[in-house]
């Protein structure tokens, strides 16, 4: 190794490649998922047979007979929406934004002296590389968002956005908020 430390450069800069390669198979991933959904409408095959209609008993045929109203049997239908609606591209801008906001106040903190408590120094100081550690950790919480979405947990998908959103931002309040060290 010479002064200049040209293998520890070379691993990083491996490091940093592998992130952003892992950051782009999740975008990819999601695109990929969104362009695959089908809206509901879409989704009922017009030659298939429908739902079997339920069987009226004795009293909601007497009744329908004497002209009074028969309660109704079908119970409504779930809304099912859309992976990439309204409310999840505020959210998933939101998360980013949040996240962008700690990548900001991170670099701040180093700027003023003060040591990374999550990660090493040498990747806070490493801007490429730390960027794309924020961008991944958008990326996951998209894809944690889509597995919810995906099973049927909505709002589990929701509630992840949201705090994440509120985690990114806590942390980028507090590292704003902490005093400079002077030297003294």
């Amino acid at each position: 190794m010479d002064e200049k430390g040209k293998p520890g450069r070379l691993r990083a800069r491996n490091g940093m490649r592998r992130i952003i390669a892992v950051t782009c198979l999740l975008l990819a991933g999601a695109s990929a998922a969104r362009a695959q959904q089908q809206p509901a409408a879409e989704n009922q095959d017009s030659g298939a047979p429908s739902k079997p209609k339920p069987v009226e008993s004795a009293a909601t045929a007497d009744q329908a007979k004497r002209g009074q109203p028969s309660k109704p049997t079908a119970s409504p239908v779930p809304y099912v929406h859309s992976f990439w609606d309204r409310e999840n591209d505020w959210l998933f801008a939101g998360v980013a934004a949040g996240r962008a906001l700690d990548y900001a106040s991170t670099l701040n903190l180093r700027r003023r002296g003060i040591n990374e408590v999550f990660l090493t120094n040498s990747i806070v100081d490493n801007h490429p590389l730390f960027a794309s550690i924020e961008a991944a950790a958008t990326g996951a919480s998209i894809g944690v968002s889509y597995i919810f979405h995906a099973t049927g947990h909505h709002r589990l998908e929701r509630w992840t956005s949201v705090i994440h959103f509120g985690v990114a931002t806590g942390g980028a309040i507090r590292n704003y908020a902490l005093k400079t060290p002077h030297p003294g």
